[in-house]
């Protein structure tokens, strides 16, 4: 029996989608930027059919490409050209399994949205944290691959940070499953911890346990315009001695950014209080309190502090209307750089201290290589966080621009390291950056990943091509 067959059988022929019109949608990333083949996308609805899948393709020897809700920014979950592989699609596998309100917990599959989970939590009064502007296509299962950060790593940590337990389907279609509630529990080494964020090449990951916190009562968003880099950390580290664990959120933008989302989304407009758009930079601190009068305390505490370092407090929001307004401009910011077209994008992680000395220094070393070109900057500057893309106005000098990619990446990339960085904050390797973690990576790093990598999937055909080359 051929592979196609033996996946038909299992899953029902509806499920195995082999036709190019049936699979388009799962062989292009969201950016536009990876292409790839495949023999069949098969659209799993339980963690056994998952199993069986796998099962089958290691037997057969053919590659699997693991996909959530493909919006991955570094093409992990596209398949290569050669049309050898199996998308295994998990956007079905899409249950909430229990709700554990008393414990904070939440165990769902991999396959629900960020959007679906978060409304879960809230129907139990709790809040699932992670947030990120693709939610309502974004999978659970996509954000442990990846370890997600989002706009509330600040307060809550990483996707790493918020995974209580795991379900995964091993290379050899075993499945291990240990989705505890607990947050102490040292019984030997902790094995979910080496799934996640490894992008799919260790095996699948088909259910999680997740932490959840207690649903914030009042919440409040201050927008600053700001004259420089500099002074968006002082007041970040303002905000942060002043409001302590109460603040969710730091967002620095600059004025090129926004200039794109004016373009691109004319519906994303300031409030009117908030007065012009910002000449160089704007910073969004965001505050949540579990009581409205306590969140007024800590603004009044804000305001006299800012008053005290003679800094402007910014325009503070309070109505939920003015909130939503401001953060439909900062989830607008992927897709406005969408709709402009391709560019060179970079996800760095910087100690907080040096954000500013990254800017100038990468700026400067880019307008001396390529004059002109377009730094579209913004990021968490609450957790060191920097997405820093490259791109020309003018299509032709993109073009040019986007060929040369490696040596723009070699840029940015040699200023990232002499400050202590990282090449990879939030958004994964994928088949982006393999060989830039080859050459960033700490010694000996690269043995450990790959011993590993041998020790689990002997064969090499979970997601290949990406993260090790």
């Amino acid at each position: 029996m051929t592979l196609i067959a033996q996946l038909q059988q299992c899953l029902g022929a509806d499920q195995v989608l082999t036709s190019p019109e049936a699979q388009a949608s799962y062989l292009k990333d969201w950016r536009g930027r990876y292409q790839g083949r495949a023999q069949a996308v098969v659209l799993p609805t339980t963690t056994q059919a998952v199993a069986d899948v796998v099962r089958f393709c290691m037997s057969a020897g053919v590659p699997i490409v693991p996909q959530g809700g493909n919006t991955g920014l570094c093409g992990g979950a596209t398949p290569d050209a050669s049309g050898k592989a199996v998308v295994v699609a998990m956007t079905q596998l899409n249950r909430i399994r229990s709700i554990d309100a008393t414990n904070f917990s939440i165990t769902a599959e991999a396959g629900i949205t960020l959007d679906q989970l978060k409304a879960a939590a809230e129907s139990v009064d709790r809040l699932y944290p992670l947030t990120l502007g693709a939610g309502h296509l974004t999978t659970l299962g996509g954000t442990l691959a990846t370890n997600a950060g989002g706009l509330q790593v600040l307060r809550y940590g990483m996707t790493r940070d918020l995974c209580l337990g795991l379900e995964v389907v091993l290379p050899d279609g075993t499945v291990w499953s240990k989705l505890s509630g607990l947050r102490k529990d040292n019984t030997g080494y902790d094995l979910k911890q080496l799934f996640i964020g490894a992008e799919g090449t260790l095996g699948l990951i088909t259910a999680a346990t997740m932490k959840l916190y207690p649903l914030p009562a009042a919440r409040a968003l201050i927008w600053l315009n700001l004259p420089d880099v500099s002074s968006a950390v002082d007041r970040h580290a303002l905000a942060q001695t002043v409001f302590a664990g109460a603040q969710t959120a730091s967002e620095l933008i600059s004025a090129t950014t926004l200039s794109l989302v004016r373009q691109h989304l004319p519906e994303a407009l300031l409030p009117t209080a908030v007065g012009a758009w910002p000449e160089a930079w704007a910073l969004m601190i965001e505050v949540s309190a579990h009581d409205a009068d306590f969140l007024q305390a800590l603004l009044c505490a804000w305001q006299r502090a800012c008053a005290t370092a003679g800094v402007n407090a910014g325009y503070i929001a309070t109505a939920p209307d003015a909130q939503a307004q401001l953060w439909a401009i900062r989830k607008g910011l992927a897709e406005s750089q969408k709709r402009e077209g391709l560019a060179i994008k970079h996800d760095v992680g910087l100690p907080i201290s040096r954000i500013p000395q990254f800017i100038d220094e990468a700026s400067a070393a880019l307008q001396k290589r390529f004059p002109g070109i377009r730094i579209v900057a913004f990021g968490h500057i609450g957790d060191g966080n920097l997405h820093f893309n490259l791109s020309y106005a003018d299509p032709v000098k993109n073009a040019g621009l986007i060929a040369q990619s490696a040596e723009a990446n070699a840029v940015v990339y040699e200023v990232v390291g002499r400050l202590d960085g990282s090449i990879a904050a939030e958004h994964g390797i994928g088949q982006l950056k393999p060989t830039w973690l080859a050459q960033h990576a700490p010694a000996g790093s690269m043995a450990l990943m790959r011993q590993l990598k041998a020790t689990l999937d002997p064969q090499g055909l979970m997601n290949p091509g990406k993260v090790l080359v």
